[in-house]
C-alpha cells in the first residue's frame, strides 16, 4: 500500500502513477475543501509529470493551485504558512531509492496530513474515484516564485555578520539541497566545497539517505581530505541535514539538538523545547541547565508539530535529523540547521570536535539498532517484565526504561516487523554491557 503513516510513497509507475496522482490531488481537495494550495516537486525523473497530474486533480476539484516548480519540501511548508494558503502537496519520495515516487500532504499552517489526520480518508476517496464528479467551477493553476521570500526567511534565523569564513564540505547527494543552497551560500562568507550539487533523480553517486553509514562514507572522507571545519550531508528532498565534525566523526542528532537548544535559549530565554523519546539525556539536561523547558514527545513529525502548536515550543529536534522551528510554520527544515551550526561554531570560536567533547565524554549512546522480531507486542511485554521491577517504565512510544546510570527505549517500526533500540549509559563499558544484555533479550 502506498499510503504510509505520514505520507504517500511507492514504486513508479507500478505502485503509483499519474492517474493515481491525479486521483489523490482531487481527493485531497474534496476531503479538505481548500480554496488555495501550493504544489511543488523534487528532482526525481517522474516528478514533473506526477506534479502536473496532482495539480490537474486538485484544480478539477475546484482549488486554485500555486505551482512552485522544483523546490525542497520545506519550501512548500514555508509557502503554505507564509502565504496563508489552506494546504499544500509536495511531490517527493524523500530519501527513498530512485524508483520511488510519493507525496507529502499538509493543511493550513503546514500541519501534516497523516494516517491519524485524514490521509486514510484521502486514500478512500482516491480509490473510489472512478466516476469523476462534474464540478462547474474548476480551479486555476498559476506559477509562483517562492525563492526570494524563502531565502530571506531562513537567513533571518542567524546573524549573518557573526558567521566566520569557515570551510564547509557539503554533500547534496544530487538532491534538492543542490538547488536550495546556492542562493543562501551567495550571502555567506564561508568557503563551501560543493559536492553532487546537480539535482539528478537517478542518484549517480549514492542514495540520498545519510542515516545509512554507507552513504556517509563520502562526506567523512571528503571532510578529512579538505581539512574542513565541518561536513554536512542532506537527504533527497533537503529537509534533513547531518553533520560531521572536523575530525570526520559523525554527530548524532541528539547531540545536535542539545547544541541548537543552547543557541535557541540564548535568543529566547525560558523557551520550551521538544525532543523525542529516543534522545540522549544530553538534550533535557542541556535545556534545563540553560533555563529552558524540556518536553519529551513520541517520535514522528505529525506528533511533534501538533505538540509544538499546543505548547508553543520554539524548537524541536529528533534523533533522525529532523529539526523544527516555530518561526518556520512549526515545520522541519534542513537549511536552517545548517545555518545555525555555522553561527554556533563561529560564535564559540572553537572547533566543532572541541564543542562536542563535553557531550561525548559524558553520554555514551548506541545509536538506533534494528532487530526483526516475529511478534512485536509479545517482545515488548517481555522487555517490560524483564526490567519493570528495577527501572522506571514509560509507554509514551514503545517502552522506555530509566535507571540512574543508563536508560533505553525500544519501539516498533511503523512499516515493518522490527524493534528499534536506543540505549545510553554513563560510561562506554556500561553502555556496551547493557546494549548486549537488552539485545540478547530482544533476539532470544
Amino acid at each position: 500500500m502506498v499510503f504510509k503513516a505520514y505520507d504517500v510513497r511507492g514504486i513508479y509507475p507500478e505502485e503509483l502513477d499519474e492517474a493515481g496522482a491525479e486521483a489523490i490531488g482531487r481527493a485531497y481537495v474534496e476531503q479538505f475543501e481548500p480554496r488555495r494550495i501550493a504544489v511543488g516537486r523534487d528532482m526525481r525523473r517522474s516528478s514533473p509529470t506526477m506534479q502536473e497530474a496532482v495539480m490537474q486533480g486538485a484544480a478539477s476539484a475546484g482549488a486554485d493551485v500555486l505551482d512552485l516548480g522544483l523546490v525542497g519540501t520545506e519550501m512548500v511548508y514555508f509557502a503554505v504558512g507564509s502565504l496563508e494558503l489552506e494546504g499544500g502537496i509536495m511531490v517527493t519520495a524523500s530519501h527513498n531509492p530512485k524508483d520511488y515516487t510519493g507525496m507529502k500532504l499538509v493543511r493550513r499552517g503546514a500541519l501534516p496530513v497523516g494516517g491519524e489526520s485524514g490521509l486514510l480518508d484521502v486514500r478512500d476517496r482516491a480509490l473510489a474515484d472512478n466516476d469523476v464528479k462534474e464540478i462547474a467551477a474548476t480551479g486555476t493553476v498559476e506559477t509562483h516564485d517562492i525563492w526570494p521570500a524563502y531565502v530571506e526567511r531562513v537567513l533571518s534565523f542567524v546573524d549573518v555578520s557573526a558567521i566566520r569564513p569557515l570551510k564547509v564540505v557539503i554533500d547534496a547527494a544530487n538532491g534538492m539541497a543542490g538547488a536550495m543552497l546556492p542562493p543562501v551560500l551567495d550571502r555567506l562568507p564561508v568557503e563551501a566545497v560543493r559536492c553532487y550539487f546537480e539535482p539528478d533523480g537517478s542518484f549517480p553517486n549514492h542514495e540520498p539517505n545519510p542515516l545509512l553509514p554507507e552513504n556517509r562514507e563520502f562526506i567523512v572522507r571528503k571532510t578529512l581530505e579538505e581539512s574542513a571545519d565541518l561536513g554536512v550531508a542532506f537527504d533527497g528532498d533537503g529537509d534533513r541535514c547531518f553533520f560531521v565534525d572536523d575530525t570526520g566523526e559523525f554527530v548524532p542528532g541528539d547531540f545536535v539538538t542539545a547544541l541548537f537548544a543552547e543557541s535557541v535559549l540564548e535568543k529566547e530565554p525560558g523557551a520550551k523545547i521538544i525532543y523525542d523519546v529516543r534522545a540522549s539525556r544530553a538534550v533535557p539536561e542541556t535545556i534545563e541547565r540553560d533555563g529552558g523547558v524540556a518536553l519529551m514527545n513520541r517520535v514522528g513529525h505529525a506528533f511533534i508539530k501538533a505538540r509544538m502548536r499546543k505548547d508553543d515550543a520554539a524548537f524541536a529536534g529528533e534523533v533522525s535529523g529532523h529539526y523544527y522551528f516555530r518561526d518556520f510554520s512549526q515545520a522541519d527544515s534542513g537549511v536552517i540547521p545548517f545555518l545555525l551550526m555555522l553561527e554556533l561554531i563561529s560564535k564559540k570560536g572553537r572547533r566543532l570536535s572541541e564543542i562536542l567533547a563535553p557531550l561525548r565524554s559524558r553520554y555514551f549512546i548506541t545509536g538506533e539498532i534494528n532487530t526483526p522480531v516475529p511478534d512485536v507486542a509479545l517482545k515488548l511485554q517481555e522487555l517490560k517484565e524483564g526490567y519493570a521491577g528495577d527501572g522506571r517504565v514509560s509507554h509514551l512510544d514503545g517502552i522506555s526504561v530509566d535507571f540512574d546510570d543508563w536508560h533505553f527505549n525500544v519501539r516498533p517500526s511503523n512499516t515493518e516487523p522490527l524493534l528499534r533500540l536506543n540505549l545510553e549509559a554513563t560510561s562506554e563499558e556500561l553502555m556496551e554491557q547493557k546494549r548486549d544484555e537488552v539485545l540478547a533479550l530482544i533476539r532470544s
